[in-house]
């Protein structure tokens, strides 16, 4: 068994032994032909590679030509593109220069004729207001010198009248002191005289010998059945009549003025006062302010007018109650003084009448002024409105030729970039003042900012 297992283990060690003989053998011989081949390859790649060369400089040749050929092409094309550009920048140009021109002369006449319109409309009348209430102004300053000048002469003339008018008593004394008809027609003449002298209008600021009327326009009777007809009415503004009567007592006066002793003088007095207080007595028996018609008042007094003031005064002197007992009565007594300061007053409230109602007036043509001012200003918005529509029109077409943004200047330079070539000869792509008619209306848009 032993023998056995060593022949086969020796069998084993043979068979081992001539594999690993063949192996070697095998790969000497796979080494021979690695090698000759090898060397073919490397025969065929340095055949390779001659021709590589070859085709490498036969490619080169290729290229260069291409390149030149390529080269005569862009220059051709760029040639051509600027000239292009050129042709289309100046029809674009040409285009926007007509453009402009024909819509800012047409805006400019047509505005300008709106404007011409619009403005004469307002400032004529306007100016014609103006010139209204400055004649008004004028007039009334020349009016209030006027009244205060005459004022002055009419104190004057009224200071030398009365005068006058005392001399002229003393004479007419004698006339007088016989009839009492005589005597209230020349009391009623007397306050003629003055409302005369005081230049106020008759028929609107007084009336005198006018018959009492209602408001029907009936005749009014007192209770005795005779017609009241006062001496004078003096009218005021607010519609408020004041009545004058003209009342003499002039006899009994001289009387005591002519006295030689104190008993005549007592007793002249006495009839001097009796007769006063009998004037006062008739004046506040008629109640003239009763009658009062509908639309004016009448003032619950009468002015009991003496034209002779030292009688009046002889008598005040004398009786110290006669004055508060005629005014419970509803009767004022009045010398020529009072009266005139009366009639001053009435004057001048007429005047201020008049001046409120002036003023109001000047008032109406404020308003119409502030008025057509409005409509100026709002006339004027919407010309602005309008000019702003042209002007935003004319940037909308100006964006076109803008340096930024979406516009041709803009796509020129890109086109610069990219290979184009400017013409030396024109105005650089880059100029802020690539479109003169751009400038020519900033210009234009300017001066209307300004002008606003």
């Amino acid at each position: 068994y032993r023998s056995v297992i060593r022949k086969s283990y020796y069998m084993e060690l043979y068979y081992l032994l001539f594999l690993i003989l063949g192996i070697a053998l095998g790969a000497v011989g796979v080494y021979f032909a690695m090698h000759s081949q090898v060397l073919a390859a490397k025969e065929r790649n340095t055949s390779t590679e001659q021709q590589m060369h070859e085709q490498q400089e036969t490619f080169r040749q290729q290229m260069k030509v291409l390149q030149e050929t390529h080269q005569q092409q862009i220059q051709e094309q760029r040639e051509s593109q600027q000239q292009q550009m050129e042709q289309q920048m100046a029809l674009l140009r040409e285009q926007m220069s007509t453009t402009s021109e024909r819509v800012l002369k047409e805006r400019a006449v047509e505005l300008s004729a709106v404007n011409s319109e619009q403005l004469s409309k307002i400032l004529n009348p306007l100016q014609q207001d103006l010139q209204q209430m400055r004649s008004q102004t004028e007039k009334m300053q020349r009016d209030h010198d006027d009244s205060l000048r005459q004022l002055k002469a009419a104190i004057q003339v009224n200071m030398e009248r009365e005068r006058a008018m005392g001399e002229q008593t003393e004479r007419l004394a004698q006339a007088l002191t016989g009839q009492n008809k005589i005597q209230g027609n020349f009391g009623e003449l007397k306050l003629s005289q003055i409302l005369e002298q005081m230049e106020l209008e008759r028929g609107l600021q007084y009336d005198t010998q006018e018959t009492m009327r209602d408001a029907q326009g009936r005749t009014i009777t007192s209770e005795e059945g005779s017609r009241l007809v006062p001496d004078a009415v003096l009218h005021f503004p607010d519609g408020r009549d004041v009545i004058i009567d003209s009342k003499m007592s002039f006899t009994a006066f001289v009387d005591y003025m002519n006295a030689e002793d104190d008993a005549s003088r007592s007793e002249a007095l006495r009839r001097h006062l009796a007769s006063m207080r009998q004037h006062v007595r008739e004046l506040a028996q008629k109640q003239y302010f009763r009658y009062a018609k509908s639309d004016k008042g009448r003032l619950d007094f009468v002015l009991m007018y003496v034209f002779q003031e030292s009688a009046l005064q002889l008598a005040l002197q004398s009786d110290t109650t006669l004055w508060k007992d005629a005014y419970d009565q509803g009767v004022v007594i009045s010398g020529s003084q009072s009266l005139y300061m009366t009639l001053r007053v009435l004057e001048l409230t007429w005047k201020q009448t008049r001046q409120v109602e002036n003023q109001e007036k000047m008032m109406q043509c404020a308003n119409t002024l502030v008025e057509r001012v409005q409509l100026f200003a709002e006339r004027f918005a919407r010309v602005d409105d309008m000019l702003q529509k042209t002007r935003q029109a004319f940037d909308d077409v100006n964006t076109v030729t803008a340096t930024t943004g979406k516009s041709i200047t803009t796509a020129a330079r890109q086109l610069l970039r990219y290979g184009a070539q400017e013409n030396k000869k024109k105005k650089s792509l880059n100029s802020p003042t690539l479109f003169e008619n751009t400038e020519i209306s900033n210009e234009t848009t300017d001066s209307t900012d300004e002008t606003d």
